[in-house]
């Protein structure tokens, strides 16, 4: 893994508090397996048709023409976008659905944005990378199988329901996973390491699952 930037680890909070008592005390599981090819709701979840937010209570305003995304590790050819080398990638809209564990889900959401896999076209990922550490402004960090990052619907998001995404979900640029729970799909990405080793994320060391598939209630870590 490429070495780290020198970012800010982000606050505990009652929030980060409550979510570990949750997972400690494995709140919300029903113990219900379902099949997403025939069950849009995954098992312990309801419909919104808002969109909450949830963070760790930092809100990094970060202005387009200052923000770069790096993308750096095992791959071989690493990148520094600036916002118009971002807009000049080849562009997609995927229309998807999101899962929060936290319980909500909303569903038909618009996103615009280079898709994940014309991102590894790009950079190339070297044989030895097998995951992939998602890098935030607010010093979040989340880890990923490099086959999940690479989902066919997985996207680089800058906007949501044709707008520029709005800095409390996360713009300039994030990431959407809609297979996994949306802890996966981290806020104002700064920057995006290949590695061969995973490196578990914020959540991930905190009690929460290593991948979290919401149809398997991948919830908590099974430690």
């Amino acid at each position: 893994m490429a070495e780290d930037r020198d970012i800010p680890a982000p606050p505990e909070t009652k929030l980060t508090t409550t979510k570990q008592r949750w997972a400690r005390e494995g709140r919300f599981l029903t113990g219900r397996i379902a099949r997403p090819e025939t069950e849009r709701l995954p098992p312990g979840q309801h419909l919104v048709r808002d969109w909450p937010v949830l963070d760790l209570g930092l809100h990094p305003r970060v202005q387009r023409e200052h923000w770069r995304l790096d993308v750096d590790g095992a791959v071989e050819h690493p990148v520094s976008w600036d916002w118009a080398a971002v807009e000049a990638q080849p562009q997609r809209r995927e229309v998807s659905d999101i899962h929060c564990v936290t319980t909500w889900s909303r569903y038909d959401n618009a996103w615009d944005g280079l898709a994940t896999r014309d991102l590894l076209d790009i950079v190339m990922p070297r044989p030895e990378a097998r995951f992939v550490v998602l890098h935030s402004h607010d010093g979040y960090t989340t880890n990923l199988a490099l086959e999940d990052f690479a989902a066919e619907d997985a996207i680089l998001a800058h906007s949501w329901q044709g707008k520029p995404l709005t800095s409390e979900h996360g713009g300039p640029l994030r990431l959407v996973v809609p297979h996994l729970y949306f802890w996966k799909s981290a806020k104002w990405l700064q920057r995006i390491a290949f590695t061969g080793e995973d490196h578990p994320g914020f959540w991930e060391v905190r009690g929460y699952h290593n991948r979290g598939d919401p149809w398997t209630e991948e919830r908590y870590s099974e430690d």
